[in-house]
């Protein structure tokens, strides 16, 4: 069902963020009919509203559960609903086609069979949020299906509950904190500054906070309070204080990866935990280098 926060997205996007599928994998769904909103077949450019219900006929092929794969993961926090781990940068989160090795969630089912059953996509190992693959740090997978649809709730809708702080290393002026709430929309493989005539446009909102100025640079803490793809990439730009090595989003150019770090979660359910992720040693380096540019 389509929620309040998700009204007026583009049908094709609704089901692409839903369902994990790549477009490739949408314009099939589409041009064979299998998607319906309130039962009756739509194009994939139609907007969807606030209380419809999209149903998506998948083919039998659909989404396969990660091939178990061994390899390191570090274990941040474990318990009987949650298990945080470390991801590092250069990693995908879950596969997108049958038999795609090299993500965490192949990991995941390694260690835990289990939780291919806990999400509804059997791809996503029971994570309940994701990543991109140049960002590391904190990331979170539930062990049951109860606790991946609570937990899957602290994130969703158009303001999360879930406490997601971020580091980033910036370049350009910034003031020392301020709060960024500019509405995004998706375009293509990134996310831009929504205009007055975007009708897909989502809520976004980011707090940030300089923790230090490293000559030229500047650290900051970025928390986001909705969920938007490359939202802290996005809003960093919007401002003029692009991620360095984001080159994608202007940043100046950085041998490896861009500077961005998952650095604490914070969840409620069942009762409250915070993990930290430290700063990996790339990004140390990394910072030691922007005190010698300044």
């Amino acid at each position: 069902m389509v929620g309040a926060a998700e009204a007026g997205e583009r049908v094709d996007l609704f089901v692409g963020k839903k369902l994990s599928l790549s477009r490739a994998k949408l314009k099939e769904l589409f041009e064979a009919g299998l998607v319906r909103v309130d039962g009756k077949r739509v194009k994939k450019g139609q907007t969807v509203a606030e209380g419809q219900r999209v149903a998506v006929e998948l083919p039998a092929e659909g989404p396969r559960a990660p091939v178990a794969e061994d390899g390191p993961l570090a274990v941040l926090h474990e318990d009987e609903h949650r298990v945080f781990v470390d991801k590092p940068a250069g990693m995908p989160v879950h596969p997108l086609a049958p038999g795609e090795k090299g993500t965490i969630a192949n990991r995941l089912v390694a260690r835990w069979p289990s939780l291919v059953e806990a999400s509804e996509d059997p791809r996503e190992a029971g994570l309940v949020h994701r990543l991109d693959i140049e960002t590391s740090g904190v990331l979170l997978a539930a062990k049951t299906r109860e606790a991946w649809t609570n937990l899957r709730a602290e994130f969703s809708g158009g303001a999360s509950t879930a406490k997601k702080l971020y580091l980033a290393l910036v370049s350009g002026p910034i003031a020392d904190e301020g709060e960024i709430d500019v509405p995004l929309v998706q375009h293509g493989d990134h996310s831009r500054p929504a205009l007055s005539s975007d009708t897909a446009a989502r809520p976004a909102i980011s707090k940030f906070r300089v923790l230090e100025r490293r000559g030229l640079d500047s650290l900051v803490e970025v928390q986001i309070l909705t969920g938007v793809m490359h939202q802290v990439r996005a809003h960093l730009a919007g401002i003029g204080a692009p991620i360095v090595g984001d080159v994608k989003y202007g940043g100046r150019a950085l041998e490896g990866r861009f500077f961005l770090h998952a650095a604490t979660l914070e969840v409620a359910w069942p009762s409250k935990v915070t993990v930290t992720s430290p700063l990996p040693p790339e990004l140390q380096a990394v910072l030691g280098q922007s005190v010698e540019r300044g």
